[in-house]
């Protein structure tokens, strides 16, 4: 389909849209005037993580279309849980800790996204702000009646669970129509025409598309994502251990840096019309690049994604990094380093102290396993003991970690 408005047409050409509700409507709309759109996001860590940027990034290309982002943090939401195709329950937050998350999450946005007062500047909001103050009562009878118990068991992100025969609080059970009551809730307060987000959110996005059509006659919107995997069909980014936080405090920059520069061959152009903001015409150029050339566009795409997410200087300096530690065999000042005391260091030792293994029985089979490697050399023997002088010893765990051994 040919979009009029540069909303949809700049979504369509950098591959975010899955799903639309009218999307000749939707389009008319964005292409005459100022639309203000949403993406919700539960503060349940201090950081969200790389499998959460999509949905950041959505929001950044609707304020570069000249549209409005509205960030809505889930601190009412965000005590509950979303069950949107989780095996289990998330364990409940206090309110001091959602609190503190919000807070946390707020520096991220402030990367992505030009906040203020003008009629395209982000603004963030808290559904706390209503869904605290709601009286059950009422709310059953102006909400409640809305909704059709029957055709909520039908959407995918209960069905999954109740299929596995695993356990479905009415707690959660509720959350739907909650997320429902947010969209009608910013169409009320403050103009919100779209909801945005993942594909797993199609059903929750349509509710409150029905819920503010039956309770007060207004024409909103939907656009879902696709599901972002990656070309071995992984999912991008978990809430488990190995997650690729957005925050340098959960993960260094190096270590961002390096995640982009390890993208498969094969979503290389993808991730960078996803990702970064480089104009199409050299995204396709750097795609079609062959072989070893590819390698080019990875490092490109690591910089330009590391910039918008840490910092132009961040990314520079994480290139700079890897570029001396890799091509030149040196050390780089981004690496995660351990002063060793006494002269030298077993490697077993290393690896948990830079934190590659937990415990020394993980080290001696990332070792076993051809995994560590001292200055590019491969270790075979997990007894090795690695003396450490006034240069500082490159330690490596596969190709994606790599720390600095010290002397005091």
């Amino acid at each position: 389909m040919t979009y009029a408005s540069d909303l949809l047409t700049t979504l369509d050409t950098r591959g975010y849209i899955h799903q639309l509700t009218d999307a000749t409507a939707l389009d008319a709309l964005a292409a005459k005037s100022v639309v203000p759109g949403y993406i919700g996001f539960d503060p349940t860590a201090p950081s969200l993580h790389v499998g959460s940027l999509v949905q950041i990034m959505l929001l950044r290309r609707l304020q570069q279309t000249g549209h409005k982002p509205i960030v809505l943090m889930g601190g009412g939401t965000g005590k509950i849980g979303d069950p949107s195709f989780k095996e289990e329950s998330r364990q409940l937050l206090t309110e001091d800790r959602l609190e503190t998350n919000v807070a946390s999450i707020r520096r991220i946005f402030e990367r992505f996204l030009t906040f203020g007062d003008g009629p395209t500047d982000a603004v963030m909001l808290d559904n706390a702000d209503w869904l605290d103050t709601l009286e059950y009562i009422p709310f059953l009878r102006e909400v409640g009646q809305h909704f059709s118990v029957n055709r909520m068991l039908s959407f995918d992100s209960v069905k999954l669970r109740l299929d596995r025969e695993q356990s479905l609080s009415f707690l959660e059970f509720n959350y739907m129509i909650l997320q429902a009551y947010d969209f009608r809730e910013l169409s009320q307060r403050a103009g919100c025409r779209l909801q945005m987000g993942g594909s797993d959110q199609w059903g929750n996005i349509v509710n409150g598309i029905e819920l503010a059509r039956r309770m007060d006659g207004t024409e909103v919107f939907g656009v879902t994502t696709p599901l972002i995997t990656t070309a071995d069909g992984g999912k991008m980014g978990k809430t488990m251990a190995g997650a690729v936080w957005l925050h340098e405090d959960q993960l260094p920059h190096f270590d961002y840096w390096q995640f982009w520069r390890n993208t498969d061959d094969r979503d290389v152009g993808r991730f960078l019309r996803l990702f970064t903001d480089l104009p199409l015409n050299e995204i396709a150029w750097l795609e079609a690049l062959q072989g070893a050339e590819i390698n080019a566009a990875k490092i490109i795409l690591a910089t330009e994604a590391t910039a918008l997410c840490r910092g132009r200087d961040a990314a520079d300096q994480a290139a700079d990094t890897a570029r001396k530690t890799f091509a030149e065999g040196a050390g780089g000042d981004a690496l995660p380093s351990v002063t060793v005391t006494g002269g030298s260091m077993a490697i077993v030792d290393a690896l948990v102290a830079l934190g590659f293994a937990v415990s020394k029985g993980e080290a001696r089979r990332l070792i076993a396993g051809g995994g560590a490697r001292v200055d590019g050399e491969k270790v075979t023997d997990a007894a090795l003991d690695i003396r450490v002088t006034a240069a500082p010893v490159r330690v490596s765990a596969g190709k994606k970690h790599h720390g600095l051994l010290v002397a005091r």
